[in-house]
């Protein structure tokens, strides 16, 4: 059960299935506190962002939800799993596209989107490659297939970071700064693709992003942290709170307003 939270932090009552429960958790560093108390659920099926400022701690919430980074305090359960002590459970369950993309330079896009069925299946050569090759049709990089990740654009990269993460067919997908350093007609046509694909697989994504067009064009639900507050300071849909919170954090990050 998730606990009580600020006014603007209330559940809205969403009432699918919840696949990603985060219960009281902290992180703390020696003395220094990146977040404390935060608490929420994220259901089958919706796209789920994680947003605030530079040094909140959006990306260090990431890699405790997928199991790279155990908690100070509380628990972060997958479908049940709790992620710290069932984590070959939880990672069957999830696919990461990370930050940076995370290619390797040596492959080709179509080796780097098999690298994941070589080492988790049986599968003989041709159908890992059949597969792989769907995977990026699936993103747009069909012709794309044999090109280095030196020889293809920041969206492209992108593009093919999600396709590797969905190789398995995972029902979770986590996105960390998808549209991170990419133009604006680049980031709107991810914000799509995103989009496409929720609907498409009916899978979950869980996306780490400051971008605020890309928050208003892609979330069902957010939550905001805060790095003065020390953790999650609202839980809504992103139209609500930027209409309605009382947070001045809050109306000033969906306002673009100065405090």
């Amino acid at each position: 059960m998730e606990t009580a939270l600020p006014h603007d932090a209330k559940d809205d009552g969403v009432a699918s299935e919840i696949v990603v429960a985060v219960d009281n958790v902290a992180q703390e560093f020696g003395s220094r506190t990146i977040f404390k108390d935060v608490s929420f659920n994220i259901h089958a099926g919706e796209v789920f962002v994680v947003l605030g400022g530079s040094g909140c701690g959006k990306s260090t919430l990431l890699k405790q939800m997928i199991g790279l980074l155990p908690p100070t305090r509380g628990r972060i359960s997958v479908y049940g799993h709790d992620v710290v002590n069932e984590t070959d459970a939880v990672r069957s369950q999830i696919g990461v596209m990370f930050q940076s993309g995370a290619l390797f330079g040596s492959m080709n896009l179509l080796e780097n989107i098999m690298l994941s069925l070589a080492v988790f299946t049986d599968l003989p050569l041709a159908a890992r490659a059949e597969i792989a090759r769907g995977k990026l049709a699936m993103v747009g990089l069909a012709d794309a297939a044999l090109r280095l990740p030196a020889e293809i654009s920041g969206g492209m990269a992108k593009r093919a970071a999600i396709a590797r993460a969905l190789v398995l067919d995972p029902p979770i997908l986590f996105l960390d700064e998808p549209s991170a350093g990419l133009d604006p007609i680049t980031s709107a046509g991810l914000d799509k693709l995103i989009l496409d694909l929720r609907d498409t697989l009916g899978a979950t994504f869980v996306v780490v992003t400051h971008e605020l067009q890309s928050i208003l064009a892609i979330s069902d639900r957010c939550i905001m942290l805060d790095r003065e507050a020390q953790g999650m300071i609202a839980l809504g849909q992103p139209k609500d709170l930027k209409a309605q919170s009382t947070e001045p954090v809050v109306r000033a990050f969906f306002n673009r307003e100065t405090m």
